[in-house]
């Protein structure tokens, strides 16, 4: 797979208001520790560029992971000719052709129309190489410096410097170190020191026509930039060319598609593009070549791997199941990484954006370990990854950033109670991270704590109301919260309403059937979820906000696929032995509210989760309870995939006949055996496989026997 096939500006078309994916058009290597893109509106915030936008403003290097985060440690580079009225970006700026530039992951080119000039800018780990070919005399760069800055210039080709933002951190004077080295030296250098706040500054090259600028960066030291940059001094453009394109290329030929239908299999690469963005890469190598990082608690740099940008909330769903399958190296470094930070911080990490910001309920992260742990990556950190869980499912922090919200009272009471903001995802999300616990813990043989846990993840039965079939907030004297409303978005719910909170029980769906009232009633629960307007209620949060807007657009009913919490939805309808309800709902779901284009997502796309999604359900099969070594069937959209998995083996899968029509899996053969069972095992697949889907125009419906339903605690 070419990484030049891939656009970047996928799902980039966005505004606070509505989300499209609130994705950005990162160029960098695979799990980067910055990225690179145009940056077309620097007064707009967050939604910093716009693939509509014919304004170039200068590269921008950033580590944004979300527009609901903001960015940190960022800066931006523009080339421009002449003399400025004023040294602002707004004074420097051009227009560009958009049609004309290229976005893609492994470089960005565009034409400042204004100059005439053409810049290339080529992205490395810790770095990157940024020419450009000047038309007209007086070359220069303006350098944007929104902070606090240092900037020493050392000598006629070289300019070192530090800038201090963030939308959130520990340590206050959180700094972000770089180097510049410039193959044409400057006018009139001289040893320079600057600092200063938001300010810009000039250097100028005089008449020359190409200048090559390569670039080191650092979270460590000036000392550590210059010694990133040191490791590529010999690189030419086109080596750092070569090490960007091979990189992208071995992630993307993970998997391979054959279909003939060509803008399917672009949508498939623009996500499997998506996936190896985040979590960014927060640690570098020393004159020894061991790793260190800088701990923003301790405001001291340590050894150690380290990653950053990441809300597990949204990426413990489908990221790190993905890769298990495909990229388990890397997952194996980033578990390191995660007891890191628990070790510098007493929890492990909710929402890293450097480092804690304690976003969103639960502490999911807990899935990421339980399910490497039942699929035995890294069996040696395990032990500790126990006593980390335990300590954030029992230990109360000072700090509400970090652990559990209401820690004591979800021990007290089995719930948590509806004085806690969004208390009833806090509820769910504990239990099944209970049920974690309970998994790490049985590989572990610790059987005493495997039982408690166990125990502990039926809990979302203290907050099921049968009457009503919802999951309600609860007072603490134990009844349920008046008056209630399915409809009501916030409040007592994360990000939705009752409608889509109700069912995040994902490690015991047999016993939220049997709450619920037996299958045939939860079956027409799913039916009512599906088959009604997109409604919302905006009390909780007092306005409209984008989810709203978002769930109604795309008209699935209820099911907002536009969000995480409905991700695992349509695949409900298999605990009930009704695949064939999922089956075009899935086939619908994949085909309408998701392209390659500009507004390429039904939502927000969050660091990987949607993209995730999307290759999972196209795949045929999806991890509905990460930490069950299972995957739950689904609707393939391919003729034919191939993954390579990481162990050397391959899973092939094949679907026929395969047109519109074919809406329904009318049987399935695995390793040319019929297969019954309405899931897939971690460990089959390993083993390597062939999968091949029969589909057909109508449903088939099948009996089967409990043995072949999805896995329930």
């Amino acid at each position: 797979m070419d990484p030049r096939s891939i656009d970047t500006r996928h799902g980039t078309d966005n505004q606070h208001s509505f989300s499209n994916g609130n994705c950005l058009p990162y160029t960098g290597v695979p799990f980067g520790m910055n990225y690179f893109a145009p940056q077309t509106n620097g007064d707009n915030g967050s939604w910093w560029f716009n693939p509509r936008d014919h304004v170039f403003q200068g590269f921008r290097l950033t580590h944004q992971p979300s527009p609901w985060m903001g960015d940190f440690s960022y800066l931006v580079l523009l080339p421009f000719n002449g003399s400025l009225k004023e040294e602002s970006v707004f004074h420097a700026q051009s227009s560009y052709r958009p049609d004309e530039s290229v976005f893609n992951p492994s470089y960005l080119e565009l034409t400042a129309q204004r100059y005439q000039l053409t810049t290339r800018l080529i992205p490395s780990m810790y770095g990157g190489v940024l020419t450009t070919r000047y038309t007209q005399a007086a070359a220069s760069l303006l350098l944007s410096l929104p902070g606090k800055y240092q900037l020493v210039i050392e000598d006629d080709h070289t300019v070192s410097g530090s800038i201090i933002n963030y939308a959130g951190c520990e340590d206050p004077q959180f700094s972000f170190y770089f180097t510049l080295h410039f193959q044409q030296p400057l006018l009139n250098a001289a040893n320079l020191e600057k600092s200063g706040e938001n300010e810009c500054v000039t250097f100028s090259f005089g008449d020359i026509e190409e200048q090559v600028v390569q670039f080191g960066t650092s979270f460590i030291s000036n000392e550590q930039a210059a010694l990133n940059l040191s490791r590529e001094a010999h690189w030419q453009p086109q080596d750092y060319l070569k090490h960007s394109e091979n990189q992208w290329q071995e992630y993307l030929n993970k998997i391979d598609i054959q279909d003939r239908n060509q803008e399917r299999c672009s949508t498939f690469y623009h996500n499997l593009y998506r996936t190896f963005l985040f979590p960014q890469t927060f640690y570098e190598k020393d004159a020894q070549g061991k790793a260190i990082h800088y701990d923003t608690l301790a405001k001291k740099v340590k050894p150690g791997i380290l990653y950053t940008n990441n809300g597990f909330w949204d990426t413990y769903k489908t990221v790190y199941p993905l890769y298990s399958l495909i990229a388990q190296d890397k997952y194996e470094e980033m578990l390191e990484g995660f007891l890191t930070s628990y070790r510098e911080s007493g929890y492990l990490p909710k929402w890293l954006s450097p480092d804690e910001r304690g976003l969103m309920p639960g502490t999911l992260i807990d899935a990421v370990v339980a399910d490497a742990a039942v699929k035995n990556i890294r069996p040696d950190l395990m032990p500790e990854f126990l006593e980390a869980m335990i300590t954030g499912a029992t230990v109360q922090s000072e700090n509400q950033n970090y652990g559990r919200q209401g820690t004591n009272d979800y021990l007290t009471y089995g719930y948590v109670p509806a004085k806690y903001h969004e208390s009833v995802n806090h509820t769910l999300d504990y239990c099944y991270s209970d049920f974690c616990i309970h998994q790490v813990a049985k590989q572990l043989n610790e059987t005493q704590t495997a039982e408690y846990y166990q125990k502990q993840a039926k809990n979302y039965l203290n907050i099921f109301d049968a009457e009503t079939g919802f999951m309600r907030a609860k007072q603490l004297d134990g009844q349920f919260k008046e008056p209630f409303n399915c409809h009501q978005w916030g409040e007592d719910y994360a990000e939705g309403s009752a409608w889509q909170s109700s069912f995040a029980v994902y490690h015991d769906f047999k016993g939220l059937i049997e709450a619920s009232g037996g299958q045939e009633k939860f079956l027409q629960k799913l039916i009512d979820l599906c088959n009604q307007k997109p409604s919302f209620d905006v009390k909780g949060y007092g306005f409209e906000i984008h989810e709203m807007s978002e769930m109604a657009a795309i008209d699935f009913g209820q099911l907002a696929i536009s969000n995480q919490p409905s991700f695992h939805l349509p695949y409900l309808f298999n605990y009930l032995g009704k695949p064939e309800f999922a089956q075009p709902l899935l086939k619908q779901l994949m085909t309408q509210t998701f392209n390659d284009s500009i507004t390429g997502y039904p939502g927000d796309e969050d660091n990987g989760s949607m993209a995730g999604w999307y290759i999972f359900s196209s795949l045929g099969f999806y991890p509905v309870c990460p930490g069950s070594g299972e995957y739950v069937v689904g609707m393939p959209l391919f003729d034919k995939v191939t993954m390579h998995l990481s162990n050397g083996k391959t899973v092939t899968i094949t679907a026929d006949p395969n047109k519109e029509q074919h809406q329904f899996v009318d049987h399935i053969h695995f390793n040319d055996s019929p297969y019954e069972s309405l899931f897939f095992k971690h460990q089959d697949l390993l083993d390597g496989a062939e999968i091949h889907f029969s589909l057909g125009v109508v449903p088939r419906p099948k009996n089967y026997t409990a043995e072949q339903l999805p896995f329930s605690m």
